[in-house]
């Protein structure tokens, strides 16, 4: 069987530490250095659409909104979990970017409806789409029933997660 860093991590904190059970270790050490691996894919994929991680947040939530591509500030608030202030600037940058556009909000005079652009809805699905290509590469190790089993554990352990917190859809 092969080895891998997290197999020397607990070899030596069992050495270090017989005392103790390392076992957790096994699963949530290798969740934590997946999940550096995935951000960084993820980073590159975006940077070579010209885009940062948090545009992308934001493009995907009014791509999955469905047609017309848009949602309120307050929605893109929830579905992204940023301040107020961050979320405006980021709706500034992005119109900035002709990625997205700002209309009245025939439901409120005083309110907003940012909507995907053309050339936004564009970027983020070829975004998307080179996104879920490095995602498969990513678990090319795995056949589908694995990844449907793997899929399965890893949903049982985030669903209390899930039911205590307002998630942050990434998306």
């Amino acid at each position: 069987m092969s080895t891998d860093e997290v197999d020397r991590l607990v070899a030596a904190w069992r050495q270090e530490r017989p005392d103790l059970d390392v076992q957790p270790l096994q699963v949530l050490s290798r969740v934590s250095r997946l999940a550096r691996h995935l951000d960084r894919a993820r980073r590159d994929v975006f940077a070579a659409h010209d885009l940062e991680s948090w545009e992308f947040d934001v493009l995907t939530a009014l791509r999955r909104a469905g047609e017309p591509y848009q949602l309120s500030p307050g929605q893109l608030l929830r579905a992204t979990l940023v301040t107020s202030g961050t979320m405006t600037n980021r709706i500034d940058r992005l119109a900035a970017a002709k990625l997205v556009e700002r209309h009245p909000d025939p439901q409120d005079k005083r309110g907003v409806q940012v909507r995907l652009t053309d050339v936004g809805r564009t970027r983020v699905d070829a975004a998307f789409g080179d996104l879920l290509d490095r995602e498969r590469e990513l678990l090319g190790g795995l056949g589908s029933v694995e990844s449907e089993r793997l899929a399965g554990l890893l949903r049982t352990l985030l669903i209390p997660f899930d039911a205590t917190a307002d998630p942050r859809p990434y998306i």
